[in-house]
């Protein structure tokens, strides 16, 4: 069945000084042929008159044409370059949806169609998605690298490496009458060590934290300055701040990048005993958010802070008390004064750091790592098994496994949920 045509709005609403109208598929060349009149060559731009079916101009457009495959679709496709009006990019889009045959496109339908024609798999699909979505610096340049293939890059060198184990377990299938099993330890110590590095890849900081952003949990006492701290570390007043215990009764969080680190910083109710209602059920968030907290803030009594991987005790109000002299390590902070602010900043960012990626290593999702681990998983009973056939089937449930991966194979769950993921004209 042959593809629709389809077309979309692909720059941001206007008004806007250029807007891009995109139009992909088989009659793409002849939809902006009928509108432009005529068509640049190839990958060059022209300057056109566009107008609708009646001849009436809409517009003065700069306009380029693309031959598929080499395209950003796989498809020939035409970008219409208007001037950034609603009236006239609406004005172009009736015209091209009064075209037969053609239509408007889905939101992430001219990526989907990329995916579809083998222009990207889909690792890198996930990580164009990402890109789109990014809000920090560090987000840009992780989702970078995976939109524009270094993961899958690292997909194919692992593919081929399993597809030359393959091999190897096939040829020794066929000469197993003539006890040719002399490959066999050497086949079992290559799946180990291609079931090693996976693990190794596995054992990283997940792609998640920094995609969604890492929980630092401000926790501690009714009255400790949670919600004063809070306040000074977003730069605007975002939570109630009284001198009375137990003001805040839910949490708050807010998104912020600290050194281009997304953090999703949230005030806590004071913990304490109480018999309100709603102040326990403060409490009861309160001692969940600490649990789930990647980095934990303490304003408490340092010796009574939580255990915590990630914890950082602060000794807040410092300008209104003497140092309080404490066997374990905290930062002494001021809001009023702003001391310690600059401490606290630094021990955050040093935190998470520890919990991200390394700059300028990929990291994988979760949906990712699952197929990473089904192909470890299965090269590890390779790397075991003394049976030929059985590790052959091993082999080939390794290769199935980058297939879903890379979106090769089964992985139609997957597709509509990514693709709604990005806007209309992307």
């Amino acid at each position: 069945m042959t593809a629709a045509t389809i077309f979309a709005l692909s720059s941001g609403s206007p008004p806007a000084a250029i807007s891009v109208i995109r139009i992909s598929g088989p009659q793409a060349h002849e939809a902006g042929g009928q509108l432009a009149g005529s068509l640049p060559p190839s990958r060059q731009a022209g300057v056109r008159s566009l107008r609708d079916a009646d001849g009436l101009l809409l517009d003065e457009a700069l306009v380029l044409r693309f031959d598929g495959p080499a395209t950003s679709t796989g498809e020939d496709t035409v970008e219409l370059h208007c001037h950034g009006g609603r009236a006239i990019v609406t004005a172009v889009l009736a015209a091209l949806a009064a075209q037969p045959g053609l239509r408007q496109a889905e939101p992430g339908e001219f990526t989907r169609r990329a995916f579809g024609n083998g222009r990207i798999d889909l690792t890198q699909a996930e990580g164009l998605a990402d890109l789109i979505e990014a809000e920090t610096e560090t987000q840009r340049r992780a989702a970078l690298a995976v939109a524009e293939g270094g993961l899958s890059r690292q997909i194919a060198i692992w593919q081929d490496r399993l597809l030359q184990l393959s091999a190897q377990a096939e040829a020794a299938i066929d000469y197993v009458e003539e006890d040719s099993v002399d490959a066999y330890p050497t086949l079992n110590r290559e799946c180990e060590a291609l079931a090693i590095e996976l693990e190794q890849w596995l054992a990283r900081p997940m792609a998640e934290p920094l995609k969604d952003g890492l929980l630092v949990v401000l926790a501690g006492p009714p009255n400790a300055g949670k919600s004063s701290l809070l306040n000074a570390l977003v730069g605007y007043e975002r939570a109630i701040v009284a001198d009375i215990p137990g003001t805040t009764r839910d949490h708050i969080e807010v998104g912020i990048a600290l050194d281009g680190i997304p953090i999703r910083l949230t005030d806590t109710a004071g913990i304490r005993n109480s018999a309100d209602v709603l102040e326990i059920e403060g409490v009861a968030r309160a001692n969940r958010l600490v649990q789930q907290s990647d980095i934990l803030v303490w304003l408490g009594e340092p010796t009574e802070a939580p255990a915590h991987d990630h914890l950082i005790r602060i000794h807040a109000r410092s300008d209104l008390s003497e140092r309080a002299s404490s066997p374990v390590e905290f930062i002494p902070v001021s809001v009023r004064t702003g001391l310690g602010l600059g401490d606290l900043h630094t021990a955050i960012v040093e935190h998470a750091r520890r919990l991200l990626p390394v700059e300028g290593v990929l990291a994988v999702n979760a949906r990712q790592a699952a197929r990473i681990r089904d192909a470890a998983e299965a090269l590890r009973r390779a790397s075991s098994s003394d049976d030929i056939v059985l590790q052959s089937e091993d082999l080939r449930s390794a290769r199935a496994a980058f297939g879903r991966l890379t979106g090769q194979a089964g992985v139609e769950d997957v597709l509509d949920a990514l693709f709604g993921r990005f806007c209309l004209g992307k």
